[in-house]
């Protein structure tokens, strides 16, 4: 009972805002992202910070929308471009896809902190191989069955006749590699929530993993991809799985920690200090006073309308 009198105290008097953008397909309905916004909540409470969360309609990012409506598409880059970090959460169909892809781009471009799930693992993917790869016809077979890249395939469960068994669902465990994720679970084996179909087709994984796009977490046959991450990125995180659903208020989901500490520029700091929060949350304190923080309480809050290398990290 203490613990949560003091999570209650803690959210009273924190001042400084962080503002994250979520890229999503089902804005008009912010329910539809309750799981992820209550983890972005767990975890600005113990960063010591106050969310602004600014939904994002994906279309509206995509190049057809400035024709087609330039007030929508200019006002979602406007929002975007003032995020202090992304989250791209999971999805299905063709709709908005395009729009999650240039969010990812944007992202890895920029150094922006973004973390990516389920579909947000294969719009990451795309954007890779299309930019990186120079494999301009790569897509999902989701969208485009005939696409002349498939870089996101049918898992071989999975019968497209039949939606409706045929998902990959449930807890599963994912092994990790040395990575920035592996430092954040402090294990090397996780278990998370699983909810897809499609999966990163294996043929293309060396061309990838050579180009800069490490998979550092696969299941327990070691062939299906998990986790990905680009090397050299302050954060950039894309997973196949929902770690939204296991993040609780005094055990936050520790990738969307990862996402918040890197948006608030202290990742580095956190992991140097061996993935330790202090024991009073942080306040009103810039990235360049991390080495002489003051402790104070902390307040979270949603607004919906409104060179030291660490296992890849700067």
């Amino acid at each position: 009972m203490q613990k949560w009198y003091n999570l209650a105290r803690s959210i009273e008097n924190v001042r400084k805002e962080l503002n994250i953008a979520l890229v999503g397909k089902y804005t008009k309905l912010e329910d539809s992202y309750a799981s992820v916004t209550k983890a972005l909540q767990h975890s600005c409470i113990a960063a010591g910070c106050k969310l602004n969360l600014k939904y994002i309609e994906a279309v509206n990012l995509e190049k057809n929308t400035k024709f087609d409506d330039p007030v929508a598409y200019h006002k979602a880059w406007q929002d975007l471009c003032k995020s202090d970090g992304v989250i791209v959460p999971g999805g299905f169909g063709q709709r908005g896809l395009e729009g999650k892809i240039e969010a990812c781009n944007w992202c890895r471009e920029t150094q922006k902190p973004m973390l990516g799930i389920c579909l947000g693992l294969q719009a990451a993917v795309i954007e890779f191989a299309r930019n990186v790869l120079n494999l301009k016809g790569a897509n999902t077979t989701e969208v485009d069955p005939n696409c002349e890249d498939k870089l996101v395939i049918d898992m071989p469960e999975h019968h497209p006749e039949n939606l409706g068994g045929t998902m990959r669902l449930g807890k599963r465990r994912t092994y990790l590699e040395p990575s920035v994720v592996a430092q954040l679970y402090k294990k090397d084996v996780v278990e998370e929530r699983h909810r897809h179909r499609y999966e990163v087709n294996p043929e293309y994984i060396e061309q990838l993993e050579a180009a800069g796009l490490r998979f550092v977490g696969k299941d327990e046959t070691r062939t299906r991809m998990e986790v990905a991450i680009v090397e050299g990125h302050p954060y950039f995180v894309t997973v196949q799985f929902h770690p939204e659903y296991l993040s609780r208020p005094l055990s936050p989901s520790p990738l969307f920690l990862g996402l918040i500490l890197a948006s608030l520029g202290k990742l580095k700091h956190y992991l140097l200090k061996g993935c330790r929060l202090s024991p009073r949350n942080q306040s009103d304190v810039s990235s360049d006073d991390e080495e002489n923080l003051s402790m104070s309480s902390l307040n979270i809050s949603k607004n919906g309308e409104t060179v030291t290398e660490i296992n890849g990290i700067h």
